[in-house]
């Protein structure tokens, strides 16, 4: 199992955390991402230490809420961030989201789960074992030991589906790692008769933990039935350095003027399968130690960013041309097997498509760019926090205009504790560092 991460805290008491919730324009408004304004650079690293801390979240507005203000064109505004909008930036012919899309269920929030579907795999015998596992998140929002009825129905429908289905999830295994993957089945096998113990035992506060790592080993063998990189990167890219499968990031922050939070480790998981060139080029930044040292520089209650180096470039000035290096867009959208490049979905028309990687989960991590230059985004970075109900997936007025190349999987609530001048004291590669290819980090100059 993963290591647990941790952030570091003063013994005195915490205060509330205060959530900005964003202005929530109709689909014909674009967000200015990117700006040079943001605060000042750092100047030393600083070490870290981390331990948890609890947090209280603001209130959010309810699906329902949202989706009357959108039916009636109007933003729900509860405090309005430092976002530029622009008279000029409307669509020719503005699409609001249809009302099913907000209203058909609750959103995927969780940053495992969005990883785990995202994984460009077409086996239904696995996804049937691993819906009602996280399910079983739902299932313990029931107050008490209530929630373990649903919870065993959860684990009876998931073990049921293994059981008929485990021929088929072994042939779904690549060849070169069956192996890895049939131990880990076995290994969820053996969870589940734990989990179901627990159930019986009517240990409520053990279940989230055990499902979590059955969760694993369900991701576990969806990574084993990936076989290579599944599609050629197009012509144009395919000399940028790229990622080719996930890798895994530790970003260490020094917390500064804040009594309730001294440092933080956030772990980030990067998504090449869906971003090669968007993740490769930030993983490529990070071996030259580029953000190391830099600054948080916009911390609104909206996003928290960084990226944006000293002097008059925006962006990352590549040693070899003495030009900035740009990348293009890049939005992979279910049902489609390579990404979109250079055009937003609006641009495209796919106005219904819904994103493998959305701005779903709290942390979620994107590129800035200009605001009317969809291939412009080269080094700064951004992670949303807003709370996901108000702008659930396929009706988020980010999706498909922004590249997600990644989530925030272990301490990501700390991300709204964060401020203009906290130092990103390091990122470094902890996992898949083999899958970066053309790295350019390696190229003398």
């Amino acid at each position: 199992m993963a290591a647990i991460l941790s952030c570091h805290h003063s013994a005195s008491p915490a205060t509330s955390s205060k959530f900005i919730s964003p202005s929530i324009p109709t689909n014909r408004t674009r967000f200015s991402i990117s700006h040079k304004q943001f605060g000042t650079r750092s100047s030393s690293p600083l070490p870290i230490k981390c331990q948890i801390q609890n947090r209280q979240k603001g209130k959010s507005f309810s699906i329902k809420e949202c989706a009357i203000s959108i039916a009636l064109a109007v933003g729900l505004v509860t405090g309005v961030p430092a976002l530029e909008w622009s008279s000029n930036a409307y669509a020719a012919n503005p699409v609001l989201p249809d009302l099913s899309v907000l209203i058909s269920g609750p959103p995927i929030k969780d940053p495992g789960a969005l990883l785990r579907y995202a994984l460009p795999i077409n086996n239904k015998a696995i996804r049937e074992v691993q819906k009602p596992l996280e399910d079983i998140t739902e299932s313990l929002k029931v107050a008490g030991v209530k929630a373990l009825d649903s919870v065993e129905r959860n684990l009876r429908q998931a073990s049921r589906a293994l059981k008929q289905g485990k021929a088929l999830i072994v042939s779904g295994l690549a060849e070169s790692k069956k192996d890895h993957g049939v131990e880990l089945l076995g290994k969820l096998e053996a969870g589940m008769d734990e989990l179901q113990q627990i159930v019986e035992d009517r240990n409520r506060d053990g279940v989230a933990e055990k499902q979590k790592e059955l969760l694993q080993y369900v991701g576990g063998v969806e990574e084993d039935m990936v076989d290579g990189f599944p599609y050629e990167v197009p012509e144009e890219y395919q000399s940028m350095p790229l990622l080719k499968g996930r890798a895994t990031v530790d970003m260490k922050v020094k917390v500064k003027d804040n009594p309730s939070l001294t440092d933080c480790v956030f772990r980030i998981v990067l998504d090449g399968y869906n971003a090669p060139v968007t993740a490769g080029n930030f993983v490529d930044l990070v071996e030259r130690h580029f953000y190391d040292g830099m600054e948080i520089q916009r911390a609104d209650g909206f996003v928290v960013q960084t990226g944006d180096p000293e002097g008059p470039a925006e962006g990352f000035i590549d040693p070899s041309t003495e030009k900035t290096r740009t990348i293009p867009l890049e939005i992979t959208v279910e049902g489609e097997k390579l990404p979109f490049y250079g055009s937003t979905l609006e641009e495209l028309g796919l106005y219904k498509a819904q994103t493998k990687l959305p701005f779903n989960a709290f942390g979620t991590m994107a590129m800035a760019r200009d605001e009317f230059e969809n291939n412009s985004a080269s080094s700064q970075i951004f992670w949303l926090l807003k709370e996901s109900e108000l702008t659930p997936s396929n009706s988020n007025i980010l999706d498909g205009r922004y590249a997600v190349f990644g989530y925030v999987t272990q301490n990501e609530d700390f991300l709204a504790d964060l401020k203009v001048g906290d130092v990103i004291e390091s990122i470094q590669v902890v996992s898949g560092l083999e899958n970066l290819a053309n790295p350019s980090y390696k190229i003398a100059g």
